[in-house]
């Protein structure tokens, strides 16, 4: 994807400095209400792969890596129904990161509100449910815009880097 594009973040900042203060209140009510660094980034790291947003793929893994989670268990997020690597409670959090992220589809079906209900108290379901809202609208600022995702240097590969605006918290 070579083709430039309108940097959003660059071009009308005040908007996207909204967005990363959003995203920073989703962290600090995943925070209070029970839900990890660990949880909130495989919910991240799914929701991005859904889109098919590369550069918060990549944010996020950073993020996990950093929270504890190790390579097997990211790189069973894409197929996380066949494995077994999963908490009951990180399985249900990917399960409404999908339907959050394909809510056009059927919006959050009474099965998924009731499986995903009967894992979280309502203050963690709602915790998670912003914490999609957000990850979804940053991964749509990014695809618009092509944020680019350069390869990393070799010894980059191994040990996780800060990455370029974006940088929002949630």
């Amino acid at each position: 994807m070579s083709e430039k594009r309108v940097h959003l973040s660059k071009t009308e900042p005040a908007a996207y400095q909204a967005l990363d203060a959003f995203a920073r209140t989703v962290g600090e009510i995943c925070a209070a209400n029970g839900i990890d660094d660990r949880l909130k980034e495989i919910v991240m790291i799914h929701c991005s792969q859904l889109n098919g947003c590369s550069f918060c793929t990549r944010l996020h893994v950073d993020r996990a890596l950093k929270a504890g989670l190790d390579t097997d268990t990211l790189m069973q997020i894409a197929t996380w129904r066949e494995s077994d690597v999963f908490s009951e409670r990180e399985e249900a959090a990917l399960e409404l990161a999908e339907a959050f992220t394909f809510i056009a589809e059927e919006g959050i079906s009474d099965e998924v509100y009731d499986r995903v209900g009967g894992v979280f108290t309502e203050k963690e379901y709602a915790a998670l449910s912003w914490a999609c809202v957000s990850i979804n609208a940053f991964n749509r600022v990014v695809i618009a815009g092509r944020y680019p995702v350069p390869p990393r240097q070799p010894q980059a590969q191994a040990q996780p880097q800060a990455q370029a605006q974006p940088q929002a918290q949630a």
